[in-house]
């Protein structure tokens, strides 16, 4: 990635985080003010644990941006071949399946009663297959992370030992 790249990514990044507070901040708040006066009375013991949820999945959405952003750090320095990347990558994969947990649980919640259609809980657990897809993406990329890293330490011996024979 070159510095142009990294000039690029990290205002995007810093624009989403700035975004997720937002929303986090007002757009829950309006969001619970709204469920309050429109959720009918028998439903009313949901507004909570959908609050919760929310709040919680745009912490899951923060999370990853600032672990990417640590890793555009670390590949704008030249050290995204170390171990100090797999601790980002794995917080990153924690992230995405507390999220599918969090919309599965999102799913549960609404699944009872006439709170919402059942094609609107059928679609939430389809997301859950989703972003768990989108895990299995990041962990295959984190092997290939693995590997790189692996062949990078054996080029390094490698130079050491031509280094010796010099």
């Amino acid at each position: 990635m070159g510095k142009l790249t990294a000039l690029v990514v990290r205002p995007v990044l810093a624009v989403l985080l700035a975004g997720s507070v937002f929303v986090q901040t007002v757009m829950v708040w309006l969001l619970a003010v709204d469920l309050k006066e429109e959720l009918d009375p028998a439903n009313a013991h949901l507004r909570t644990p959908i609050l919760a949820i929310v709040v919680l999945l745009i912490v899951t959405i923060q999370v990853v941006l600032v672990c990417v952003w640590r890793l555009v750090t670390l590949v704008r320095r030249g050290t995204v071949f170390t171990r100090a990347s797999f601790r980002n990558v794995d917080v990153v994969i924690g992230a995405i399946v507390a999220a599918a947990l969090l919309v599965f649980a999102l799913a549960v919640v609404l699944a009872p009663g006439e709170a919402v259609a059942p094609g609107v809980v059928l679609l939430l657990c389809g997301a859950v297959v989703a972003i768990l897809g989108v895990a299995l993406v990041v962990l295959v990329l984190r092997k290939l992370l693995a590997q790189a890293v692996a062949r990078e330490a054996e080029a390094a011996r490698m130079r050491a030992e031509l280094d010796e024979v010099i």
